[in-house]
């Protein structure tokens, strides 16, 4: 047994200190950033697989029973942590990439801190499950923050060489910052937002809703392919073989996009 320990202890991946040290903690970072974006987005295409029921009230009802027991409910809070990271550390990296601030152990403190607190809100809010927001004024103060944000890196981004999907990504990435953790937290402030047939089919039927669910579902899927692409280019040395798994991985999301817009609203 000891040997087999040993053993697992020596595997270059799962040794991560021994990887921190040849690497560095930002090679560490940089790969947990990719994977929780790939969990994101794995799990934004189940969430619209999930959504489509809603045709069927009963079948949705069941599933959406079955995600509201203790073990899903814990999942869902573990979730938090790969958004909270992701979100926070592609904040962390575009001011590095676009302002020039490189106060790295700071920055990594602050990512750590607010992380906690989200944890810690989100589960608090998880815990008492009774209240309830305004969906008109939270996502409204949510959309203005996230455009308070995102306007910055815009005039930061249009005087930068380099092709437009690259200024997308970061322009997507800039809007998801703060809409993506209030989406969840506001699925936690109105617990029957995402349960209830009937509140949902209510949301269906408010044009603004269904704007921010569209617009957020697209930048979504955007970054989250775009993130995906890049993946790929750096793996796969064969052009065709490279060519082939994008073309598969834009048709895929388009399909889930406009699975997913139909459904906007619900999201």
């Amino acid at each position: 047994m000891t040997n087999f320990k040993n053993y697992l202890s020596s595997l270059y991946f799962l040794n991560l200190q021994g990887l921190r040290q040849n690497r560095g903690g930002s090679y560490i970072i940089g790969w947990s950033h990719r994977l929780t974006g790939l969990l994101l987005l794995a799990y934004v295409l189940l969430h619209i697989n999930t959504l489509s029921t809603l045709s069927s009230p009963e079948v949705f009802t069941r599933k959406a029973e079955m995600f509201s027991g203790p073990f899903f409910v814990f999942l869902e809070w573990l979730l938090a942590i790969p958004v909270i990271f992701h979100c926070l550390n592609g904040g962390r990296l575009l001011v590095y990439e676009l302002f020039t601030t490189r106060h790295d152990e700071k920055l990594i403190g602050w990512m750590a801190t607010l992380s906690i607190v989200y944890m810690l809100l989100l589960g608090y809010l998880m815990f008492l499950g009774n209240q309830e927001v305004s969906p008109l004024f939270f996502w409204l103060t949510a959309l203005v923050l996230s455009l308070v944000v995102t306007c910055p890196v815009w005039q930061k981004i249009s005087g930068v060489n380099g092709s437009i999907f690259w200024k997308l990504q970061r322009l997507s990435g800039a809007f998801l910052f703060v809409l993506v953790p209030a989406h969840m937290l506001f699925m936690h402030l109105n617990p029957t937002v995402g349960r209830d047939v009937q509140v949902i089919t209510e949301r269906l039927n408010q044009p603004l809703i269904v704007a921010l669910d569209t617009g957020l579902l697209v930048c979504i899927l955007y970054h989250g392919g775009y993130g995906l692409i890049g993946i790929l280019k750096d793996y796969l040395i064969d052009q065709r073989t490279i060519k082939i798994a994008m073309a598969v991985v834009i048709v895929t999301l388009v399909l889930f996009g406009l699975q997913g817009t139909g459904l906007a609203g619900a999201l």
